[in-house]
């Protein structure tokens, strides 16, 4: 049962209550203060005061002060005069009741109408901000497409100069080509305008060297000039090598053992590829990893990037170990704009790439390797 206070004191003018309550040694952080228009209660264990106000106050404007063991309440009243007592006097256990429930509900009211008002607010508070991000992004957006079409011109022009100049080279190469071909022209006609005279100067000398001396002569330079062979014909001539699957020459390398390698390789792959319902109906030269590498390549240079990553797929189903496949395929995404995907891509192939140089260079030149790719 708390104990009913009595021994506060109070002042007021015609605007305002001051009302001053001791805490009789009570905590502050005990103290609980409820108030509404005509109701005033101050709880603080075990004491308890209760007012049922003379006037209605303004509640939320009143003000109450907790401090030096005591709680002072500044109450402003909503009409201006003077009050008889502090509270309402003859009031039953009824009307105390009834004023009580009334508060509760107009205090909860208050509540109630304040939880809406900040809800409210806040969503105003998200629209705007929602609003202004989207205007963000526009402008962003609008940015980015305005460098998109200025790059797509500049490159338009740069490809329009270099046809140009292309075209130009191709006049001037038609221009040359006569000309060449005359400056050619006369060079045959004067070489053969030489020869012909040079024959005609042997032709003379010939025919005015002295009969009787040189008749032994004309023999030698007869039988010269039949020794003399004919010109050879111009032809091919065709080599072929033995197909080879390592580089290293036959006399350097061991057939036995590389026969056994391959062995075991098409057995592999074989039973790989038995696996993969997709390689049935390939051919056999279309079941190699490095096959399907070249062909995602020249798909990639067509800008088919959807067909390229099929390529590089299969290739990985069949070996998984190549760090190049990995990083040819995340080309792919980033050309697709699939970053995830391309991110993941790259990491796997610096896994492999990191993974192999551990393995074959353990040392100086694994840390080195490691400072020039940023590893």
């Amino acid at each position: 049962m708390p104990v009913q206070v009595s021994d506060y004191s109070w002042q007021q003018t015609k605007t305002a209550v001051f009302l001053s309550l001791p805490l009789r040694g009570v905590c502050v952080r005990d103290a609980d203060v409820f108030c509404t228009e005509n109701y005033l209660k101050v709880n603080f264990p075990p004491f308890l005061f209760e007012a049922f106000l003379y006037a209605p106050i303004d509640d939320a404007s009143s003000k109450a002060k907790i401090g030096n063991d005591a709680v002072v309440f500044t109450l402003y009243k909503k009409e201006a005069g003077m009050w008889e007592t502090l509270s309402v006097p003859g009031v039953d256990k009824e009307m105390m009741q009834r004023i009580r429930e009334k508060s509760i509900l107009q205090a909860q009211e208050r509540a109630k109408e304040a939880a809406e008002a900040k809800a409210v607010a806040k969503r105003e508070d998200q629209k705007y901000a929602l609003n202004a991000l989207m205007k963000i992004e526009e402008e962003e957006r609008k940015k980015i497409e305005s460098i998109k079409e200025n790059e797509r011109k500049k490159a338009t022009e740069e490809l329009e100069a270099w046809k140009e100049s292309q075209r130009k080279a191709e006049e001037k190469k038609r221009i040359q080509i006569p000309d060449k071909l005359c400056q050619e022209k006369q060079t045959e006609e004067e070489r053969k305008k030489l020869k012909h005279k040079s024959l005609t100067r042997n032709v003379a000398s010939r025919n005015l060297a002295p009969k009787g001396r040189n008749s032994g002569n004309m023999f030698v330079e007869k039988l010269k000039e039949d020794s003399i062979p004919a010109p050879r014909s111009a032809g091919n001539i065709k080599i072929n090598f033995t197909p080879r699957v390592f580089p290293t020459a036959l006399r350097e390398s061991q057939v036995a053992e590389e026969e056994e390698w391959l062995h075991k390789q098409a057995e592999a792959r074989r039973a790989m590829n038995a696996d993969i319902p997709e390689l049935s109906d390939l051919k056999e030269e279309e079941k190699n990893p490095e096959w399907l590498k070249d062909k995602g390549n020249k798909l990639f240079a067509t800008e088919n990037y959807l067909a390229a990553i099929n390529a590089y797929n299969l290739a990985i189903r069949l070996n998984n170990k190549i760090p190049l496949l990995y990083l040819n395929r995340a080309a792919c995404h980033l050309k697709l704009k699939n970053l995830h995907k391309a991110i993941e891509d790259s990491s796997k192939a610096y896994r492999i790439m990191k993974l192999h140089l551990r393995l074959i260079h353990p040392t100086k030149l694994y840390n080195t390797m490691l400072r020039r790719f940023g590893m």
